[in-house]
């Protein structure tokens, strides 16, 4: 394992060598974010918007570590959902609360991250989070996310709350039933994940929370270790999957910046456990994981597009581009992102085979955060005529 981070510290090391010095820290807002399937009119196609609410008190380093670990299941698990037999989009907001290093006049909120399609960035802030005591105000952060966000309002949009955490529910100045009512004109469900007993739960009002916002209730052990199975597929995806990260043309201000980070992503997964890196690289594999914000090779389905991009940002260019005309530079990104998809079409493959390995070794499914948040997706899902192909 020492050996694959190495490897994948060189190629972050040969990135950042040849990237321009940027200063300014790469935080893009969701306007700044490109669509996921670029066929496609994202305003009326039917998106998944998960808002997920994550209490960063002292006691609250196994859920962290959970997200950190299990944002790639959902991620994978998402990549199947279709509505009107047209896959659904993802985008995921995320909030953390509780935690004493944040503003108190800010009820100890803060929005990490608006409504995104970025992984990366995504997987980056919550790698980033730390814990620290503090008063954890379920009220004021739910109805922060509903005012702050940038929510649908498409019939079919799928617009959820996760909140997550291990104190009174009732705590703080805003009362949670009036957040609800809010999210309830919206049409948005919130969900409750109680971090402990059941009934410590319930007792604690995170239940009724969940049945004032049509969502579901539930409980884990956030300080469960998650059983990590390692698989004879697991090496052979690792390598396609740094053959894919070579397939990626940057290009506009922040593009070096973003391919570093994208880089450093599958380190810190890879930090984790190696099968962390595998279910990442899965995950890079489907159309939920498009960068066409700063990837040239993302754009190459658009001719059109993809040539506009290029005489825009001819001066980003990597240097072996820069002198080549813009049909040359778009004929070259056309070869790539056929490359691609042979490579995401090769660890999908493998993928099948891995989970039925893991499959045929009676592994039982975990009460964990992932395997929270999924079956309630699931459940909540089918309500508005999705299905899971």
């Amino acid at each position: 394992m020492k050996k694959k981070i190495l490897m994948l510290g060189l190629a972050l090391i040969s990135i950042a060598c040849n990237a321009e010095k940027k200063e300014t820290e790469v935080r893009l807002s969701i306007n700044q974010q490109a669509p996921i399937d670029q066929s496609v009119d994202r305003s009326k196609k039917a998106t998944i918007q998960i808002a997920l609410l994550l209490d960063t008190s002292n006691s609250m380093d196994g859920l962290i570590n959970q997200a950190k670990s299990q944002l790639w299941d959902v991620v994978n698990k998402m990549t199947s959902a279709h509505c009107n037999d047209q896959q659904a989009g993802l985008e995921i907001a995320l909030y953390e609360y509780g935690n004493s290093g944040l503003s108190e006049k800010d009820d100890y909120i803060r929005q990490v991250l608006p409504f995104s399609t970025d992984l990366d960035m995504l997987s980056k802030e919550l790698f980033a989070l730390r814990t620290n005591g503090g008063d954890e105000y379920c009220g004021a952060v739910i109805d922060n996310s509903i005012k702050k966000l940038e929510w649908r309002d498409g019939k079919q949009d799928l617009k959820m709350i996760f909140i997550a955490g291990n104190e009174g529910f009732t705590q703080g100045t805003i009362s949670f039933k009036e957040s609800i009512i809010d999210a309830q004109k919206k049409d948005i469900t919130v969900n409750t994940i109680f971090c402990g007993e059941y009934q410590t739960g319930i007792n604690l009002k995170w239940k009724e929370g969940a049945s004032l916002g049509n969502g579901e209730y539930t409980n884990i052990d956030a300080n469960k270790r998650t059983v990590y199975v390692a698989t004879p597929y697991d090496d052979k995806i690792l390598e396609l999957n740094n053959q894919l990260n070579s397939t990626y043309i940057a290009y506009g201000d922040y593009g070096n910046q973003k391919q570093k980070l994208q880089i450093e992503m599958d380190v810190e997964a890879m930090v984790v456990s190696e099968e962390v890196q595998v279910k990442r690289s899965v995950a890079k594999s489907s159309s939920n994981y498009q960068n066409a914000s700063w990837d040239l090779v993302d754009n190459a389905g658009d001719d059109k597009l993809l040539k506009k991009i290029i005489k825009e940002n001819k001066s980003t260019l990597p240097d072996s581009l820069k002198n080549k005309s813009v049909d040359e530079v778009a004929a070259f990104a056309k070869a790539e992102l056929k490359t691609r998809k042979q490579l995401q079409n090769q660890i999908a493959g493998l993928n099948i085979k891995r989970e039925k390995y893991i499959s045929e070794q009676n592994m039982t499914e975990g009460n964990g955060l992932e395997t929270a948040i999924f079956k309630v997706i699931q459940k909540q899902a089918e309500k508005k005529s999705y299905t899971w192909k």
